[in-house]
């Protein structure tokens, strides 16, 4: 991951592919090796998470089909951003611009720079079952209308630095989050626990699932914690791009939300031979992957069935405002190469 806001890409191919990738905000990266899975590889206990995990999509990307359809409108990764020749995953499509889980009847959570005011999320297509299910096989792009929903309403909001809001003190980052609504209760899905304790700590192991540059679902593990001393979030080195920003980043062993994907280091590299490369780090190297902590939105977030009725000991808290400013704060966010698909 890269970019400290996910920003990515440059050169003009480049320049042309992210209002659509919020995660021209916040870069991602690979660290040791690649550890990104298709779907069906993934385990079975992969595959049940990863069936609650979300695309983000523009509205004028989802094209209405006849009768109860849709249809992804899509690029070729390789071509778009002029990877080189055997570059992992170069001839799938990419386009949605960030991810999200499902964590309520009605509840995704993703990013706050990804649904900044109540315009983007009118704007936005909420897409289940983007991904790649069987050997060989190709990404689906094309699926019922029930697997697409709209974004209602912001419940919760907020990304330190944006006018109007502050970083806690003494960090020059902070909670990056969004919570929101869609049009109707999901079918056909359930909603992903979440970690109400704050017992994760430095070395834990965690895995991420969504949507690196837009590309079908992936599912990443064989990442730590590096660092939960942040306050609001914490630091990993994930395996992840812009587009994964929202994903949702789940502890190895317990199978829970431990937070959201939100900014890390630089995603691509220009090569000698002019063409482009995916960045990459020793497994301790680069500045790492940030991750908004659960605990600041999970007071916000309902307790699914069977959850303990009483606050869990030990949860830590963390003051939020909603925040529909629109704007991203300049300030300790690194410049990176913008991808966009308008």
């Amino acid at each position: 991951m890269k970019n400290l806001v996910k920003t990515t890409l440059s050169a003009a191919a480049a320049l042309l592919i992210l209002p659509l990738l919020s995660y021209s905000e916040e870069a991602k990266s690979i660290y040791g090796a690649d550890d990104r899975l298709e779907y069906f590889s993934a385990s079975q206990d992969m595959k049940t998470l990863s069936d609650s995990v979300v695309s983000l999509w523009k509205a004028d990307s989802v094209e209405t089909l006849n009768p109860g359809g849709v249809k992804l409108k899509t690029m070729n990764f390789g071509d778009r951003l002029n990877l080189c020749p055997g570059e992992k995953f170069r001839e799938q499509p990419i386009g949605a611009f960030c991810s999200g889980s499902l964590v309520g009847p009605d509840l995704v959570m993703t990013a706050g720079h990804c649904i900044k005011d109540a315009d983007g999320c009118a704007a936005a297509r909420i897409v289940f079952g983007y991904s790649v299910r069987s050997e060989g096989g190709e990404a689906i792009t094309a699926m019922p209308a029930s697997e697409v929903y709209s974004c209602s309403k912001i419940i919760k909001r907020f990304l330190g630095g944006e006018p109007g809001s502050a970083n806690p003190t003494g960090q020059a980052l902070g909670p990056d989050f969004a919570l929101i609504q869609l049009d109707r209760k999901v079918t056909g899905h359930k909603p992903l626990a979440i970690n109400r304790s704050a017992n994760l700590k430095k070395g834990d192991g965690i895995t991420v699932i969504g949507h690196p540059v837009g590309l079908p679902l992936k599912v990443a593990g064989g990442a730590t914690v590096r660092d939960f001393s942040k306050i609001g979030y914490f630091v990993a080195d994930l395996d992840t791009f812009g587009g994964n920003s929202g994903s949702p980043v789940f502890n190895t062993r317990t199978k829970k939300i431990e937070g959201i994907l939100v900014r890390g280091d630089e995603d691509f590299a220009d090569s000698p031979a002019g063409c482009t490369t995916m960045a990459t780090y020793e497994q301790t190297g680069g500045r790492g992957e940030d991750v908004t902590k659960i605990s600041a939105l999970s007071a916000s977030i309902p307790k699914l069935p069977g959850e303990k009725a009483n606050k869990d000991a030990g949860e830590e808290g963390v003051e939020v405002r909603q925040m529909d400013s629109s704007a991203i704060g300049a300030g300790d966010i690194a410049p990176s190469r913008v991808i966009s698909f308008d």
